[in-house]
């Protein structure tokens, strides 16, 4: 079964907080409801704590509902056939790699050696055979950690990969391995990365910009200058 990369999606519920489905008019609405509400709450709390409480729930979601343009209740249960997803960024890029596919291939699937050529990833701990945990550091001592698993897996053609249920941020990647000329192996590599869409916060506006699909293209050329110059030097 082929996984859609492009669109990753883990688990019903994060999908449906992509969906941006509130008009610009609604989302002001809700704002401001929400706003107030949150407002009378904390000034009422003292003298009516449970309604208080009640009055911080409700203007929470409106005021998600109104900074994200983004209703869950109504992205779950309403049939929506041409969803507006909140963007996202999907890294494709090829390479020529000077070494049998057979050895592209099992440096790849080593997942805890990634790092050593991606920039981007700080850390990918192994959990067993189809599941680990990744690490991300930006600039400012920001991290992002989720777990994922491996969904598709030919030895020495494909690998794949998706971010589990409960990530901070919904990702898949795919590689596939090609025969080139003169021994070599051509890499396809296709990565994305999307958040929920009321996402916010430094940390995932920085995840999700052009620079950082440079970065990891960079990194996908690092693996290429990393195979080629471990083998020259093994």
């Amino acid at each position: 079964m082929e996984h859609d990369i492009h669109h990753p999606r883990p688990e019903s519920l994060y999908d449906s907080s992509t969906v941006i489905n509130v008009s610009k008019t609604g989302r002001m609405i809700s704002a401001g409801a929400g706003a107030a509400l949150l407002y009378l709450a904390c000034a009422n709390f003292s003298k009516s704590p449970m309604n208080s409480i009640y009055k911080m729930l409700a203007g929470g979601y409106l005021l998600y509902r109104g900074i994200s343009g983004n209703c869950p209740i109504s992205a779950m249960v309403e049939d929506n056939l041409n969803p507006q997803h909140a963007r996202a960024v999907n890294i494709r890029t090829k390479y020529i790699v000077n070494r049998p596919r057979s050895e592209v291939y099992a440096y790849w699937r080593q997942l805890d050696h990634l790092p050593a050529f991606m920039a981007h990833l700080h850390d990918v701990e192994v959990i067993d055979e189809k599941h680990s945990h990744w690490t991300v550091k930006l600039t400012g001592g920001l991290e992002l950690e989720w777990d994922a698993e491996i969904v598709e897996e030919e030895e020495n053609e494909l690998l794949g990969w998706r971010s589990t249920e409960g990530a901070a941020i919904s990702n898949a990647g795919k590689v596939m391995f090609r025969d080139a000329p003169d021994g070599a192996t051509e890499l396809h590599v296709t990565i994305s990365y999307r958040p929920p869409a009321g996402y916010a916060g430094a940390g995932l506006a920085r995840l999700l910009n052009p620079a950082f699909a440079a970065m990891v293209k960079s990194d996908i050329r690092n693996f290429k200058n990393y195979v080629e110059g471990k083998r020259e030097h093994s």
